[in-house]
């Protein structure tokens, strides 16, 4: 079943992973690259309402994206943010967190806001093909991992 945050987030298109909880999607403003969305699958608005199980296998995501995105941004930190404001489904925004800008695809991504909080405002906005590029690049990594 496909919530609203999953497809505010464009599932099935930006999708890069996938679990029985949990979905990994493309986040179409990249605050950074690499930028991704970490949502849950169940049609619930509070983190605690959650099956145990999820619980466990977010543990298995949360590994398969920071060993992704290290082979693909080569990060320095990484932030996990559960704002959950406008959509209300559970999810987190995986922001990958460097102190030089990255390159892809012809255009530079920079982390505007180190050292301190995302610059959630300053996204590169990928779109169409760009997007799908990204999550088709971001696969090919997760796969090899």
């Amino acid at each position: 079943m496909v919530n609203a945050t999953m497809a505010k987030f464009g599932f099935p298109a930006t999708l890069v992973a996938e679990f029985a909880h949990w979905v990994v999607l493309v986040r179409p403003a990249q605050v950074t690259l690499g930028s991704l969305v970490l949502a849950s699958t169940h049609d619930v608005t509070a983190y605690g309402e959650l099956p145990a199980d999820a619980f466990t296998e977010q543990g298995v995501a949360v590994a398969a994206i920071e060993r992704m995105l290290t082979a693909f941004t080569a990060y320095e930190r990484i932030n996990y943010l559960m704002l959950m404001m406008v959509d209300r489904q559970v999810h987190f925004h995986v922001i990958p967190r460097y102190s030089g800008p990255r390159e892809w695809g012809g255009r530079s991504f920079p982390d505007t806001g180190w050292p301190g909080p995302p610059a959630l405002g300053t996204a590169v906005t990928l779109e169409g093909k760009e997007l799908k590029s990204l999550g088709n690049a971001l696969k090919s990594v997760q796969s090899s991992n």
